[in-house]
């Protein structure tokens, strides 16, 4: 069989993400499509807008064959260990013979030929960034004048594009890990990954941040339905303003209520939360009002909204440095949890079950019997996390609509 593995978060999913999903097929002639999919947090620090399970149902009624969770620590963490975490899972698998993802440039061997530069770090290349870091540079700038130097204007330029530096960072752990799963970059079409226009042309994909943008801003989905498939149509109208939309600023009173208790020397045990920022945490405390509005006034040059609302959320999820170092004794991802998968895909489950390196979880009861002690720990941090989420969202929506749902007690959507 010829498997090919797609990193997603499919927050939510469009149309875009069903070109992608067929044009990777299409090209690896692939008999199985296995994803790796952010759960209830996404890689912005932020809570999904609709949870992993109606996700993953999405994805499974739009071609997917298998949906696997992306591991908390990693699916709201930096790129480059984004990445990792995503493609440790699917090596792991064992069975997995590529990896599909969309870029600006779509051209995987350029996106390589950059991953090699940086994991070799040539001497050429690290005296240069070093010397653009010394200059005052932030690591990214000096990063791509570094490549610049090394290769030429046009290979540094795919490092300024997030999609194209996303693909490098997939390739550089495929490298590391010495992996035999070949890259294969497919050309993302419409909406670039922070533009926030809703197309009406449905044959123009809009990004998942314009839908989301709508999807706050309207009274009803409607206008959004023409950019995404009809079976993630049927799934928005059914759960609108029952069980979605979910934004940050649902977190806002949690948040304030978890920073108040929290000291500099507390605040520097979270993961990437450094001595600098926990200082300028607890001086602009006294002006909190919303999640959203905070990361607002904690940003800066030096600091995104994306690695300020990422350390947040670490912060009011309890995710911290050593358990981060923990984790890496583990060499990355040390289980598969299902979320959902197709009744014909039972050849692919029996395999992966056959030739995996870690364990496959299916019923959360029994991951006590075949995890070890750490691997335990980060699984329990994601189940407190998705109940967090649960009782955030069935508070949005007043119970009445939606009853808080134990992650012991949901079941892998099958279709």
């Amino acid at each position: 069989m010829k498997v090919t593995g797609i990193i997603a978060e499919y927050n939510p999913f469009h149309n875009g993400h069903k070109y992608h999903m067929e044009k990777s097929r299409e090209l690896t002639g692939a008999d199985f499509v296995v994803v790796v999919m952010s759960g209830n947090y996404v890689q912005r620090g932020l809570p999904a807008v609709i949870d992993k399970y109606e996700r993953t149902k999405m994805a499974l009624e739009c071609g997917a064959d298998l949906v696997l969770e992306l591991p908390l620590p990693y699916a709201t963490a930096s790129a480059e260990y984004f990445a990792t975490g995503a493609v440790s899972l699917l090596h792991k698998l064992g069975v997995v013979d590529s990896l599909c993802f969309g870029s600006e440039c779509g051209d995987a061997s350029l996106l390589l030929k950059v991953a090699k530069l940086l994991v070799t770090e040539p001497l050429p290349y690290k005296e240069t960034l070093q010397k653009y870091l010394v200059q005052g540079l932030s690591f990214p700038s000096a990063q791509e004048a570094a490549v610049f130097a090394c290769t030429d204007n046009g290979t540094a330029a795919l490092l300024s594009s997030p999609n194209n530096r996303l693909g490098i960072e997939y390739c550089k752990a495929l490298l590391r890990m010495e992996s035999n799963i070949t890259p294969v970059s497919i050309l993302r079409r419409g909406g670039g990954y922070h533009d926030e226009t809703l197309y009406s042309d449905a044959s123009t994909p809009s990004s998942a941040s314009a839908i989301r943008k709508a999807m706050e801003n309207a009274k009803c989905p409607d206008d959004i339905l023409s950019q995404v498939p009809q079976p993630v149509a049927g799934i928005l109208q059914k759960e609108w303003n029952k069980s979605f939309p979910v934004t940050e600023n649902d977190l806002s009173l949690l948040l304030h209520y978890k920073l108040l208790l929290e000291t500099k020397e507390s605040l520097q045990t979270y993961f990437d939360v450094t001595p600098d920022f926990a200082d300028k945490i607890l001086k602009c405390l006294p002006e909190y009002t919303t999640f959203s509005n905070f990361c607002l006034l904690l940003k800066s040059k030096e600091l995104t909204y994306s690695r300020i609302s990422r350390c947040l959320l670490h912060i009011l999820l309890d995710i911290k440095t050593a358990h981060i170092e923990n984790y890496r004794s583990l060499e990355i991802t040390p289980y598969a949890r299902i979320l959902g998968f197709r009744k014909e895909s039972s050849e692919l489950l029996h395999e992966i079950k056959t030739r995996a390196s870690i364990p496959m979880i299916s019923k959360l009861a029994d991951a006590h019997k075949i995890l070890e002690p750490a691997a335990l720990e980060m699984l329990q941090r994601e189940i407190t996390a998705g109940h967090i989420y649960e009782a955030v969202k069935a508070n949005k929506f007043m119970y009445s609509a939606i009853i808080p749902q134990s992650e012991y007690t949901r079941e892998i959507i099958i279709v």
